[in-house]
């Protein structure tokens, strides 16, 4: 009679799956292998590493060596349990929205910050809670910058464009999760052309011609360039959405027109604040011209490469 096989245990299974990754040269495969484990049980990391010998269900082993599979044929690991963390809040991804990253929380903190000491400069009480502030994020994708604001000013109202009808389904749930709805409007456009505006509300603030207008513009634009396509990680290249990744043949094709559509639709001591990519700088700062900007400021990320121009309208 052929022996039973022993159940197969979390620490076990933890075990095959470092292997399995390591093995395909998946980059973070421990972390990743925690994570699809996670996913799997429907368990936090703690109790991971505090039940090593509970016994896992063939289904559950079945789910998460699934996964395994997966992600060693190079999906990545948060649209296969649908969830990045961003700004200290959980969003949904999928394959229609770039995942997010840490290095864009620099817009956040350059978009706060930039606020603060605009209201400080005038000799006003700073609005901590943005209190009649007009915000717009351009290329949306998960809603992830307009939504990570709109909880760090519960009084802002919120435009956010997004080229995709997909990325922004996906917005539109995140915005649902986090309970901002009410305050994050999200419309198709392509950046921001007027085409949009048909399907924003009336009794907005607009400037003359009848465009809207805006206190603050962010965007974290398509910024990799098509001829670096083939420097990128494989689940980058082959699994994240291309027209939310490539601004272009160089990368930085992109710019001109939002900067100058920005230049239009922001108020007198307006704001805007971009992401960068690595190698974008010295194109598009040239784009933020004297005659129409003033305070003109570049934030490295933590690996030192300029990651977020920001400026102010005159």
């Amino acid at each position: 009679m052929k022996p039973q096989a022993a159940p197969l245990v979390v620490r076990s299974a933890l075990r095959e799956g470092f292997a399995k990754l390591r093995a395909a040269g998946v980059p973070a495969h421990t972390l990743g292998t925690e994570l699809l484990l996670m996913h799997a049980l429907g368990r936090d990391r703690t109790w991971i590493y505090a039940h090593p010998e509970e016994e896992i269900s063939t289904t559950d082993a079945d789910k998460f060596f699934a996964l395994i599979s997966r992600r060693a044929d190079g999906e990545p690991t948060q649209y296969l349990t649908r969830k990045q963390e961003f700004w200290g809040l959980e969003f949904e991804v999928t394959p229609d929205v770039l995942i997010p990253r840490p290095e864009t929380e620099h817009i956040i903190e350059v978009a706060l910050d930039r606020l603060a000491l605009r209201e400080l400069q005038a000799g006003r009480r700073q609005k901590t809670d943005g209190a009649e502030l007009r915000i717009a994020d351009i290329g949306t994708g998960s809603g992830c910058i307009a939504i990570a604001l709109a909880k760090e000013l519960p009084a802002a109202e919120f435009l956010a464009t997004d080229i995709s009808p997909a990325a922004l389904a996906v917005a539109c749930r995140n915005a649902l999760s986090h309970g901002v709805t009410d305050r994050v409007r999200f419309v198709e456009a392509n950046l921001l052309e007027e085409s949009g505006e048909s399907r924003v509300a009336s009794g907005e603030r607009k400037l003359p011609g009848g465009a809207l207008s805006f206190d603050l513009i962010l965007s974290n634009p398509p910024y990799v360039g098509r001829s670096e396509a083939a420097t990128l990680l494989r689940e980058v290249r082959e699994h994240e959405p291309e027209i939310a990744l490539y601004g272009g043949e160089e990368g930085y094709e992109l710019y001109a027109d939002l900067i100058a559509q920005a230049a239009k639709r922001l108020l007198p001591r307006g704001i805007l604040v971009l992401e960068l990519g690595h190698n974008s700088l010295p194109a598009v700062a040239p784009l933020v011209e004297a005659s129409t900007w003033t305070k003109v400021g570049v934030t490295n990320d933590l690996a030192g490469i300029p990651r977020v121009l920001a400026a102010e309208k005159l």
